[in-house]
């Protein structure tokens, strides 16, 4: 027989793996983890209220690989988003059949990052076939969605669940604040705090130990290949002397970027070899 109980035990059901999740006995050092990652936090909105503007290069469309290739223009820039496309149907296969294998918030984050590389594959390349501020906005926003999957992730990984939905929250809003601000004001410096934080975030986490039954995501994989990523980026022409015009330094930032969901992906296929 039922107990007047039943009905709001019910209704606190969606709520309950969050209570756990808060009451549930911390690792030694983890409050001093959360306030410094909610310090931080903290720190770089203040940086972006308080710090003078920065503007974007002006001749940031400028790319070095112009060509165009069977009618398609900017061919390299463009057609180098495939490397975002395929993490995405690797991530979205490993999901679909071993997604059960890990926890809720895991698979969430997980399910995030790779929709970010879906949407950036499309952003991208739709920008770099015409490349302007309307279309580079988009690419960021895209970006965003996956830089908020993978903070997310590397804190489940290392924190706790509660943390790891409010990192990948605050990124999607600080990442639409920040595009906002850039495309009304031109500063771009509130989305260049935002990566470079993030960045840091990852690189930090990267000396903290995997918590037990976590996702074994190696960081320090994600921090090299973001950094190469970078390099190649502001080596744009320098790339594409060096190689003889084969391939710009944009081109190929575009496949190492992809590749640093490789750390995700070994990280699912490890955990489910263990399970």
């Amino acid at each position: 027989m039922r107990t007047h109980f039943s009905s709001p035990l019910r209704r606190l059901q969606p709520v309950l793996p969050v209570l756990t999740a808060v009451l549930q006995p911390r690792r030694q050092g983890f409050w001093e983890r959360a306030l410094a990652l909610y310090g931080g936090m903290l720190l770089l909105l203040v940086l972006a209220l308080l710090l003078p503007a920065v503007a974007q290069p002006e001749h940031y469309h400028a790319f070095a690989d112009q060509r165009s290739w069977l009618g398609l223009a900017y061919a390299g820039d463009v057609l180098s988003n495939l490397g975002f496309a395929l993490a995405t149907l690797a991530g979205g296969r490993q999901l679909l059949k071993h997604g059960w294998q890990i926890s809720g918030t895991a698979r969430a984050m997980c399910a995030l990052f790779f929709v970010g590389l879906a949407c950036t594959a499309l952003a991208s390349a739709a920008y770099h076939l015409a490349p302007t501020d309307a279309g580079l906005f988009w690419d960021r926003m895209a970006m965003g969605v996956a830089f908020a999957g993978l903070l997310g992730l590397a804190v489940q990984t290392r924190l706790d669940d509660g943390s790891a939905w409010l990192t990948a929250i605050a990124t999607l809003v600080a990442a639409g604040l920040s595009m906002g601000v850039w495309s009304h004001s031109g500063n771009l410096l509130p989305w260049a705090l935002l990566q470079g934080g993030g960045m840091l975030l990852v690189l930090l986490l990267a000396f903290v130990a995997v918590r037990k039954n976590a996702m074994p995501l190696s960081l320090g994989w994600v921090i090299a290949w973001y950094g190469l990523a970078k390099l190649l980026e502001l080596s744009d022409l320098d790339v594409f002397e060096l190689t003889g015009g084969w391939i710009s330094g944009h081109s190929l930032k575009h496949w190492v970027a992809a590749a640093a969901a490789l750390p995700v992906l070994q990280a699912l296929h490890a955990r489910q070899s263990n399970s």
